[in-house]
């Protein structure tokens, strides 16, 4: 691969930022809606959250979303919906978007970082083994709103 990965915050979505993210998120969830620039500028927006994005050559190849938050027993953080584009996979660039959320997590004070994975995601599952990510003997449980 050529040149630098380049990782900031997205702060100030455009046109280009929307179709980026557009391309990248049918390859982290089959059924997640395309994102319309007024959503993804209140995601921005949002105090508690903070969305990165890895750049080659000026064009997005992946991103990141950290959550930091205060909640009774502390600041806590969770990483969110880390991809990269499928073309690139292997490179370092999901290792380089998570140690930047876990580094922007301590800056902002966090106790703890949390991030989960599907099992048959082998490939992301090492790669927070390699970061320092332990597993946790926890069940998850989502409850589906119906809007």
């Amino acid at each position: 691969m050529d040149g630098e990965i380049a990782i900031t915050e997205l702060t100030d979505p455009t046109l280009e930022d929307l179709a980026g993210m557009n391309r990248l998120i049918p390859q982290l969830s089959r059924s997640a809606a395309p994102l319309h620039l007024a959503m993804l500028k209140e995601i921005c927006a949002d105090p508690d959250v903070e969305l990165y994005l890895a750049r080659h050559q000026g064009r997005i190849v992946g991103s990141l979303t950290l959550l930091v938050f205060q909640i009774p027993t502390g600041t806590r953080a969770i990483i969110e919906d880390v991809v990269v584009d499928q073309e690139l996979r292997g490179k370092d660039i999901g290792g380089s978007l998570v140690r930047h959320g876990l580094g922007r997590a301590q800056l902002r004070g966090a106790r703890t970082v949390d991030l989960t994975s599907r099992p048959d995601r082998v490939v992301a599952n090492r790669l927070y083994l390699k970061l320092g990510f332990v597993a946790r003997n926890t069940n998850v449980y989502r409850f589906a709103i119906d809007n």
